[in-house]
C-alpha cells in the first residue's frame, strides 16, 4: 500500500478571519498527516490557505480529512486541488 499527498485548499469565510488561528486549527485537525502550509492571496485580500498532508492510499482518508477541516470555525470552504501518488 503507498501514500498519496493531497493539498487542500482552504479558503475563510472572509478577509476578517485570523488566519493564525486557522492555520493552527488546520494544522492541529490534519494531526500526523500534515507536511506543509502557505497562504496564497486570491482576491481583494482574501488569502487561501493551502496545506499539504499525506495519508495512506486506503480508501476514504482524504474524505475524513476534508470533512473535518470544513467543520473548522471561520472555513468558508474545502477543495483538494492536488492529489497525487508518494
Amino acid at each position: 500500500m503507498g501514500s498519496v499527498a493531497i493539498t487542500y485548499r482552504v479558503m475563510p469565510e472572509g478577509e476578517d478571519v485570523d488566519l493564525g488561528a486557522l492555520k493552527d486549527a488546520v494544522r492541529t485537525a490534519l494531526g500526523t498527516a500534515f507536511r506543509s502550509m502557505e497562504e496564497k492571496p486570491v482576491a481583494f485580500g482574501l488569502k487561501a490557505i493551502h496545506a499539504l498532508a499525506v495519508v495512506d492510499d486506503a480508501g476514504g482518508g482524504s474524505a475524513r480529512l476534508e470533512a473535518s477541516l470544513q467543520t473548522l470555525p471561520g472555513v468558508g470552504s474545502v477543495q483538494a486541488i492536488d492529489v497525487t501518488l508518494v
